[in-house]
This record gives structure tokens, C-alpha cells and sequence, in this order.
């Protein structure tokens, strides 16, 4: 089948959260059936989306191109004038400007006063232009406004600088969408491209997919905006902000045909994905073979002073220990358990409190060796083929507890070893899910407060098993009732299913650090959370360890806090600490406590099940315990 004769190139996902309402595999999905060779998602100062939209669109057979839209300060403004934002559209050609990219968007929000809006400076551009392709950016560029205000000589200074930086690499984009500044603007942008000999592309910035779309776009720009629908004093959605097929482009460009033209000439020359990696981890002993060699060493030494405490020759703790060896040198994982036993190590000597060890790397007796864990695999029976397996290949995952009023101190020890640019956390996105988009909807239709909670209470609301707006109405015989018999009901749930899942904010990940070997612009765009001085992946975790980049939890945990706390009473009391460590496990005082469900402010024994499955079990062993918790 032949291809259409045009790429969207100034599509926003739902990653320019709010905004953009088309989710980057739906891009890729939606693409295909309209028979577009490319499509580009160009979100704002972000590349959120681009690992799933460039598998999505690898696996439909659509080139993907990678671009954002970056916000640039405009230069050259008088001394004492307020500062003026405008945009860039721009698209990686090739791995070094995928590199510069993220680089940009990084800088946009890392580099930039914490008070303002994301953006470069127009000086944060030079050297960083290689590989990109650059377009003009419509109405929201400053060349269609300036041009628009009848600022000749300034546009003419602005389009200067734009082709010193990018040459041959920049495109006069054209939009046609009936907006007064695209429309004042367009004779000069032409004429000052048919002056400069630079070409011409033709868009249609997008916010949705299909036009059925558009009330329910409209509907989320109030809820960004917390104004009502019927407002006349708001952002309005576009009756052409959605993705057109290309024999539409082609009637509103039929006067310029090679505008459309150019926007395959601009996808055949980006040839670039989002690109997946082995996990890239900094060398704790230089190279390689020093790594491995150190691990060896250390799990060796530090099994011995374990073996000191226990009877018995510890030859089978010796053999465990060496096969263990083996399989995580064998699977490349030597500096993974360096790092985290470094980080550990650290906090223990500055007297933070660690947890004894907590999930399948509680099996590992190398874990043990190293003090990452303080529990005895072999005395407790726990298979290391749980935590790691040449079987299946994965990143080992450990789960670490810390001292929760302290552990920003181990992260800040961790940022201070491997270089504050080196270390970040991990990005998670928070979605307009069933209730909570149902209360939105409604409040922006001015639909009575009483009748919207009274609807959202009626969703049922399982952590482990969310409904959905459309299962609800399937499984609720209220709500399919009301939705059938009274139409506003009916609109407000048309329009919030079409919002349903669509990302709202952006949140870090309770635990989740990850650490490179170079500066991690190098590797994936970054974030900044206004709460942290700490960088932020824009990759959420399933990404980011695609993209190369290993995770590391930093688990904060209240009860190691109550514990120390204890301790430190129990010592300015008695004149003596006890040591947790020394405590024995068969005390049967403590057992009765379990048996009688008298664990509130117990360490995942204190829930109302938990409470009742003690009750009924009556633990009367460690192993009991364990079979309790596994629950």
C-alpha cells in the first residue's frame, strides 16, 4: 500500500501532561491506519514518552521520529524588560543529537531558576545543535510572533542566530489552524524563507487523535486550568488540534505543496530511536577484572568473620559462597554488590540503622558476606536461585531498609561518592484515574458537588483490583441505571472515560535511585521535582533500566527509626544498649504477644488481616512466622 504523502510531525502526547491526550503507543497505532511512513511526537521540554512510542512504532512498521519542543528565553531584549518564552520544535537526526536532546530538555529544567517557567537560554543552544533538525515552531516561535507584531528587524536578527545554529537544519514551519498570529505571520514567514532560500513545512499541531475528541480535550484543559466549561475567560481547545490524514494537509497546503513535501524529506533524514542498553554501572574498582577480583576478595573475607560465630567447619557456607560467585561474576553483576554493599558499609559506620534483609536477597550468602543482609541463608533455608538465575536473566533487585529520618543522608553519601550529576531518582507518573477523573469532569461541568460524590463513591475502589470507569458501569446496576435514564450523567461519564489513564502530574518514586558511570544527560532526559534539589529521570522505572541505567532502592522504614529510638531510651535508662542483633528467636513472651494479635506498630504484622491470621495460626516458631508473611 502506498504511503501517505505526509509525516505529523508536532504531535503532543500525554506527556505534556494536561495537554497533549493521545498516549505515545496510541501515536504509533494511530499512525498506521492513517498510512503515515513517520510520525514524531514533540512534546514540551520532554522526551517522557519516547522509549514506548519508538517500540510502539518499530513493532506497527512507522519510522519513529524523536523531537520536543523546547522552551528558549529570547534574546537580545532591552535592559530591564521581563523575560519572553518562546519555542522550538526540534528532531534528533542521529545518536549525537538524540545525545544533545536530552541535554536540552535536561538543562530546561535542571539549569534554569527554580521560580521560572522550564527553558534554556538562546545561549544554552550553541554547541549543542548537532545532529537536530530545527522548525521555526508556528505561533508559539518567536519568529511568527515577532513577525506577527510587525518586528521585521528583530525577526530578522532571530533568524540570523537560527540559521549560525543550525544551517542547513532549519525549517520555516507553517501551521494552518485559524489562529491570528499563524495568520498575521504567514506572507512575512514565507517571503523571509523564500528570501534566505531556507524551506518550508507544513504542520498541525496535535493534541488528540481523533476530532470526536475534542470535548473531552476541552474538558481537560479546565480541569488544568480548575476553570468551569461554560467560562468565556479560558483556554479553549482547537477544532484542529487533532491528527489529520494527510489528504486534509493536503487541501489546506495545496498552494504549497512542497511544505508537505518536506516533511518526508525531514523523517528520511532522522534515523535515530530511543536507545536501549546492558546495564551501565560506575566502576567501584576500576576495571572489569579489578571488580571481580575485589568481590572475590571482600565475600571471602567478610564470610570468615561470619564463620567465627558459628560452629562447625563452614565448608558448606564456602562452597554456597563460591557458586554464588560465579553465577553473579558470570552474569556481569560484581559491581552491582560493591555499590550496594559501599553504600551500606557507609551507613552502618555513621550509625544509621540498616534492615536485616528483606526479599529473595535475603538467599544470597554473598549478600550476607558482604553485611548487605544480616540473615544466615543456610540456618534459614533460603535458595539464592530466587534472587538471581542464569535461567532467567534480570537485574538484581535488593530491597533495602534504612532508618526512614535518615536515609537522605545515605542517598547524599551515594551523590557525593559518584558525582551529584551521576545520581537521580526515578520518575512516576500519577494518572486521572476512575474516581478522581469522574470528580474532575464533573466539577468542571458545574454538575452539583452532592450528585458528582454520591456517583464516585458508587465506583468500587480495590487497590489491588481497580475498576474502571466502563467496568463500573458494567458491574454497577446504580450507575448503569443512572447513566441510561438521565443524559448529564451520560455526558459525564462519556467524556471522563475518554480522560480515564491519562497522566496529570508527575511524582518520584518512593525508593528508587539510580546511579551511572557519567553524567546521566549523557544517558536519559531529566527532571527536576520543585520539592528536590535532586535530579529526576523523565523515564519511569520500566524505562529507565531499559535505557541501561540500574535501579537502586533506598527503602526509608519507621519501624528501624522506633527501634533506635528504643535503644537509646533503653540505654540512658539501664546504662547499657542492647544489640538487636544479639536478640535470641524463640523468646516466648513474644510469641504470646504475636499469638494474641497485639502488633500494631509491627513491621508488616500489624494490618487488620495480618492481626487476624496471627490469631488464628498462634506462631509458636520463627517459621511461622516466615509462612505468615509470605501470605
Amino acid at each position: 500500500m502506498p504511503h501517505a504523502s505526509f509525516v505529523p510531525l508536532r504531535i503532543f502526547s500525554a506527556y505534556t501532561m494536561l495537554e497533549g491526550a493521545i498516549d505515545p503507543k496510541a501515536v504509533a497505532k494511530r499512525a498506521r491506519e492513517l498510512g503515515f511512513p513517520a510520525a514524531a511526537i514533540c512534546d514540551r521540554n520532554g522526551l517522557y514518552g519516547t522509549m514506548p512510542f519508538s517500540d510502539a512504532c518499530v513493532a506497527s512498521g512507522v519510522q519513529p521520529v524523536i523531537g520536543a519542543l523546547l522552551c528558549v528565553a529570547r534574546p537580545d531584549l532591552p535592559q530591564g524588560a521581563p523575560p519572553t518564552f518562546d519555542w522550538l520544535a526540534l528532531y534528533a537526526q542521529d545518536a549525537c543529537g538524540y545525545d544533545n536532546l536530552c541535554a536540552l530538555v535536561s538543562a530546561a529544567h535542571l539549569d534554569r531558576p527554580i521560580e521560572e517557567q522550564a527553558h534554556v537560554s538562546f545561549d544554552t543552544l550553541d554547541g549543542r545543535t548537532d545532529g537536530l533538525i530545527a522548525l521555526t515552531a508556528g505561533a508559539e516561535g518567536a519568529l511568527a510572533r515577532l513577525l506577527a507584531e510587525r518586528q521585521q528587524a528583530a525577526a530578522d536578527v532571530y533568524a540570523d542566530r537560527l540559521q549560525a545554529l543550525f544551517r542547513d537544519r532549519l525549517y520555516i514551519e507553517l501551521s494552518r489552524r485559524l489562529d491570528p498570529v499563524e495568520g498575521a505571520a504567514e506572507p512575512h514567514l514565507i517571503a523571509l524563507a523564500d528570501g534566505r532560500g531556507l524551506p518550508l513545512i507544513a504542520t498541525n499541531p496535535s493534541c488528540y487523535a481523533e476530532e470526536s475528541f475534542h470535548e473531552a480535550h476541552d474538558v481537560m484543559l479546565c480541569i488544568a486550568a480548575s476553570a468551569y466549561v461554560d467560562s468565556e475567560e479560558r483556554t479553549k481547545s482547537s477544532l484542529d488540534a487533532w491528527i489529520k490524514p494527510a489528504h486534509e494537509m493536503k487541501r489546506l497546503f495545496d498552494d504549497l505543496p512542497e511544505a508537505l513535501a518536506n516533511t518526508l524529506v525531514l523523517a528520511q533524514r532522522c534515523a535515530v530511536a530511543a536507545p536501549s542498553r546492558k546495564p551501565i554501572l560506575p566502576s567501584i574498582a576500576g576495571d572489569p577484572t579489578a571488580v571481580v577480583e575485589q568481590l572475590r576478595a571482600d565475600a571471602r573475607t567478610g564470610l570468615e568473620a561470619r564463620l567465627e560465630k558459628i560452629a562447625g567447619d563452614g565448608e558448606e557456607y564456602r562452597t554456597r559462597l563460591e557458586f554464588e560467585l560465579d553465577v553473579i561474576t558470570g552474569m556481569g553483576f560484581a559491581g552491582y554488590f560493591l555499590i550496594v554493599a559501599d553504600f551500606i558499609k557507609w551507613a552502618k559506620d555513621n550509625n544509621i540503622p540498616v534492615g536485616p534483609g528483606r526479599g529473595s536477597g535475603a538467599g544470597s550468602v554473598v549478600a550476607w558476606s558482604l553485611t548487605i543482609t544480616d540473615l544466615d541463608p543456610l540456618k534459614l533455608g533460603l535458595l539464592f536461585e530466587r534472587f538471581l538465575n542464569p535461567d532467567r536473566v534480570s537485574m538484581p533487585d535488593f530491597d533495602i531498609d534504612f532508618c526512614e529520618t535518615r536515609r537522605e543522608e545515605v542517598i547524599r553519601y551515594v551523590q557525593s561518592k559518584y558525582g551529584r550529576d551521576h545520581v537521580a531518582q526515578i520518575i512516576t507518573f500519577g494518572r486521572l484515574k476512575a474516581r478522581a477523573v469522574l470528580k474532575d469532569t464533573g466539577r468542571v461541568l458545574q454538575m452539583p458537588y452532592g450528585q458528582i460524590d454520591r456517583l464516585a463513591k458508587l465506583v468500587p475502589n480495590h487497590p489491588t483490583d481497580p475498576w474502571t470507569l466502563q467496568r463500573s458501569l458494567n458491574g454497577v446496576a446504580e450507575l448503569a441505571s443512572e447513566y441510561r435514564s438521565d443524559r448529564e450523567v451520560r455526558r459525564l461519564f462519556d467524556l471522563a472515560m475518554k480522560l480515564e489513564g491519562l497522566p496529570r502530574h508527575v511524582s518520584t518514586h518512593a525508593a528508587g535511585v539510580v546511579i551511572a558511570d557519567r553524567p546521566l544527560d549523557q544517558l536519559v532526559p531529566l527532571y527536576r521535582d520543585p520539592r528536590s534539589d535532586m535530579p529526576v529521570t523523565q523515564f519511569d522505572m520500566k524505562y529507565v533500566e531499559a535505557a541501561g541505567l540500574v535501579k537502586f532502592d533506598f527503602l526509608g522504614l519507621k519501624t528501624l527509626s522506633v527501634l533506635q529510638r528504643a535503644q537509646d531510651l533503653i540505654e540512658a535508662r539501664e546504662g547499657h544498649r542492647p544489640g538487636l542483633d544479639a536478640l535470641e528467636w524463640d523468646d516466648e513472651a513474644v510469641y504470646a504477644l504475636l499469638a494474641r494479635g497485639d502488633t500494631v506498630g509491627v513491621f508488616q504484622m500489624e494490618s487488620e488481616g495480618m492481626r487476624r491470621a496471627l490469631v488464628g495460626v498462634r506462631p509458636s516458631a520463627f517459621g511461622d512466622i516466615i509462612a505468615i508473611g509470605a501470605l
